[in-house]
């Protein structure tokens, strides 16, 4: 099973990315966005239930940032609205066959990390 991330970059404060993870495989029950900034261990970010629901967030995303997926591409996304400095980090995208996983460490399966940096 192989994950592939997309959609980093250098953007302004307030600004916009949409990072893609494509899946080789749909064979999982909960797929997610992870990060981790300098200095800082790994947090959960975002999760979505093969269905498409129910979703999780991280209470410092929730309302900016949405993860979404198609199925019939097998691949999952996440859309950052409202950018702010603090979530300059490497965003991994991950695939779990544990329902409704939220914890890093119940995931099988990790995608490259891509770059997101939010700055002036």
């Amino acid at each position: 099973v192989q994950l592939q991330a997309s959609g980093g970059g250098l953007v302004q404060p307030g600004g916009s990315l949409r990072l893609s993870c494509a899946a080789s495989s749909r064979a999982f029950s909960t797929q997610g966005w992870f990060r981790q900034a300098p200095g800082k261990e790994r947090e959960f970010v975002a999760a979505i239930a093969w269905r498409g629901s129910p979703r999780y967030y991280a209470n410092s995303v929730r309302g900016r940032f949405t993860i979404s997926r198609a199925n019939a591409e097998n691949a999952f996304y996440l859309q950052m609205n409202s950018l702010k400095p603090e979530d300059t980090a490497v965003y991994s995208c991950a695939a779990s066959t544990v329902p409704y996983a939220q914890e890093g460490n119940k995931y099988e399966y990790w995608g490259q990390g891509t770059q997101v940096t939010v700055s002036s």
